[in-house]
């Protein structure tokens, strides 16, 4: 099971009282949940930071990202807000106006200008395989929209995103998996936090699902700190340290 924590409203925060970390909201993407974050949080906990990974609901970016912010207003202190894949357009959006942000982490995430979308920007440079291997489920909204769940199929999911996880644990993320709207994806995001947020990436030079090439241009264009790791999409389960590991920089950077 997940284990998160937030640091408690009230706790001693007097001149006497040691220094607390930040707390570390993990934002997910699509075609996975929080416990994909799992082996991160492991990590950060060891590090004594407090963690939070929150359920991205994967309805609608503006939406997605609303909730977020509320999760993030409702920690007392500093946050590190850190997305994966589709996460990072959620947190691009939820940090805006968020005062307690103090900086973004991209985790083979996108970075997304006002007007962009996730779908526009996968497709920006050659090299993702994840159209082929989508499964549509159409659905209806509430309001009458019609609309598609996007999942991964089952049998394609390892190679397409998590290629270096073991086979036994890619089969359960495959199983596990949460779909995202096809809308979602196709939301133009609103002014980015980046712009005004310190940010830092981490690129995943295997991914199929967002290229490594477009992960680099996102980057530099969003002036974030990069580092680079061999690895999947599926990053934070497969090299879960290297994460955890930017994210502690950008902790003691801005602090």
């Amino acid at each position: 099971m997940l284990a998160t924590s937030v640091a408690p409203a009230g706790a001693d925060s007097g001149p006497s009282a040691p220094h607390r970390k930040p707390t570390v909201v993990l934002v997910h993407g699509a075609f996975a949940d929080s416990s994909s974050w799992d082996g991160v949080v492991k990590e950060l906990k060891r590090d004594g930071y407090p963690v939070v990974a929150a359920a991205n609901p994967l309805r609608g970016l503006s939406t997605d990202a609303a909730y977020v912010r509320q999760v993030v207003a409702g920690i007392d202190g500093p946050v590190i807000l850190v997305g994966h894949s589709y996460g990072g357009a959620v947190i691009s959006n939820a940090a805006r106006g968020a005062d307690n942000v103090e900086a973004l982490v991209y985790a083979a995430a996108f970075m997304p200008d006002k007007g962009e979308s996730a779908l526009q920007l996968a497709s920006k440079y050659p090299g993702s395989s994840l159209g082929q291997a989508l499964h549509p489920v159409p659905i209806t909204h509430p309001d009458g929209t019609e609309d598609a769940d996007l999942y991964i199929q089952q049998p394609k999911f390892r190679g397409q995103f998590a290629a270096d996880v073991a086979r036994s644990t890619a089969d359960l993320m495959a199983v596990a998996q949460r779909p995202v709207t096809n809308s979602a994806l196709e939301e133009a995001s609103g002014e980015p936090a980046w712009k005004t947020i310190p940010s830092w990436a981490l690129v995943a030079t295997e991914d199929l699902n967002i290229p490594a090439k477009t992960q680099r241009f996102m980057a530099e264009r969003a002036g974030a700190r990069t580092e680079e790791v061999r690895a999947s999409h599926a990053v934070g389960v497969s090299q879960p340290d290297d994460v955890a590991r930017l994210i502690g920089k950008a902790a003691r950077t801005v602090r």
